[in-house]
């Protein structure tokens, strides 16, 4: 505990019988008015209690203080260790500290304020961004039953696995073919159940910094366990094309991030509710159980261990004629295509992924955008047009062109001639191992 008082060197306002530096000085109250009665000589100092021994210690000289960038500058408080937070964005080169916000003694108290409380958040939204909400979702989508089932009944076992006389795997791996809609159908069942998932990709499994992956694993895993903890809200981990980011192919070199990851994973699936971003353990701290889905291609390249029986169900995901022609008639529905030419479409383009049916729908687009470029003055005004508008000036009204089955079947047949093209030109021919069928 620190011990304040006032010692002044100023010998008229001091007392002249003074045996004791904490006798207060013999002076008026109208001498804070008068400034001039004061010499230079006067000083304020600090006696502390040092934690050893109990005995005052006096500051020996006073220092120069330190020229400030400003007075109503927050980037210059000093932290725990003393350092200012110029100091740390200087130090840490991949800062991402945007916990400070409006927190008392941090920010000036003329931006903290009192009326969202001392310790208000300003970045509370944004760093609440990390999850994925589905507002975009609008309409009426088609989700095979199969995946539906597979998919909910492996959130529901892990959230009731303590009711449940049974070792519940953590993860979900969902394989296939590509384009097959693995991860738009996993969202829309996220949209129907209300979830509120965290969602990474392969991508962010690779870092100039070795561990770094790992821990970003664990950090959004910890978010998903406080959406549901803070929100009450259903919460999960998903990461699209797992085998991209951790899988071993051909003449490919595995790195330290590639088994940080991996070991993460395993780490996870084996001990669910006790996850370490490097602070101190307590008895308290104890994560939910997060059910965790990845997607990917080829499951056979990643590490053996990480997908066996026990930490990992595999789904194999491979939709039927009949749930190609419903999410397609879903995808057409509205541009008022029926059901019977959607499902000409479909024989007419076999053994294509998902991806191509919507491609055909915005391939029949071009001829109209063409046109309607023509109409704003040309590709010479185009920059101007699209981005140095004013705010009140709007674009000219795009008409959509309208759907009809020979449009579609046209798209159909030209992108066919460009994936032939592609498979000819010897690029992709193990991508596109459908062609000649």
């Amino acid at each position: 505990m620190a011990l304040f008082s006032c010692k002044f060197n100023n010998p008229s306002l001091t007392s002249s019988s003074s045996s004791s530096p904490l006798r207060p000085p013999k002076w008026n109250r109208f001498s804070l008015l008068f400034p001039n009665n004061f010499s230079p000589s006067s000083s304020v100092r600090c006696l502390s209690t040092s934690k050893g021994n109990g005995d005052l210690s006096d500051e020996k000289g006073s220092k120069t203080p330190q020229k400030r960038l400003s007075e109503q500058s927050s980037w210059e408080a000093k932290d725990s260790e003393g350092n200012d937070y110029l100091y740390r964005l200087g130090k840490e080169a991949d800062n991402m500290n945007i916990a400070v916000g409006a927190r008392a003694g941090v920010i000036d108290d003329l931006f903290a304020g009192n009326i969202l409380g001392r310790d208000s958040d300003i970045v509370f939204d944004y760093r609440q961004k990390v999850t994925r909400s589905f507002e975009y979702l609008q309409g009426d989508y088609y989700i095979a039953p199969i995946f539906m089932d597979k998919v909910v009944c492996h959130i529901v076992k892990n959230y009731i696995t303590h009711l449940l006389n049974a070792k519940v795997p953590l993860i979900l791996g969902i394989w296939g073919g590509k384009g097959q809609g693995k991860s738009f159908q996993t969202e829309l069942i996220f949209q129907a159940m209300g979830i509120e998932p965290v969602i990474m990709s392969a991508g962010e499994l690779e870092s100039e910094r070795a561990g770094e992956p790992g821990k970003l694993i664990r950090e959004r895993y910890r978010t998903a366990s406080q959406v549901v903890q803070n929100q009450g809200k259903m919460s999960c981990l998903m990461i699209n094309d797992l085998d991209a980011g951790i899988g071993r192919f051909e003449n490919t070199q595995m790195t330290v991030n590639n088994q940080i990851v991996v070991g993460t994973l395993m780490n996870l699936s084996d001990n669910p509710t006790r996850v370490s971003i490097g602070q101190e353990w307590r008895d308290s701290d104890v994560t939910h159980r997060i059910p965790i889905i990845v997607t990917g291609n080829d499951f056979s390249t990643i590490y053996a261990p990480l997908i066996r029986d026990g930490r990992m169900e595999k789904f194999y995901w491979q939709p039927t004629h009949e749930d190609i022609v419903n999410i397609v008639y879903r995808m057409y529905e509205k541009d008022g295509i029926s059901k019977d030419d959607v499902e000409n479409v479909v024989k007419t383009f076999p053994n294509q992924a998902l991806d191509f049916y919507g491609a055909l729908r915005s391939r029949t687009y071009d001829r109209s955008i063409s046109k309607w470029v023509d109409e704003i003055g040309g590709v010479k005004n185009l920059g101007n047009t699209l981005l140095k508008r004013r705010k009140d000036e709007k674009l000219p009204v795009f008409i959509p062109p309208k759907q009809t089955l020979e449009a579609l079947l046209e798209s159909g047949y030209s992108l066919l001639r460009e994936q032939k093209l592609i498979v000819e030109s010897k690029l992709s021919k193990e991508y596109m191992k459908n062609i000649n069928d």
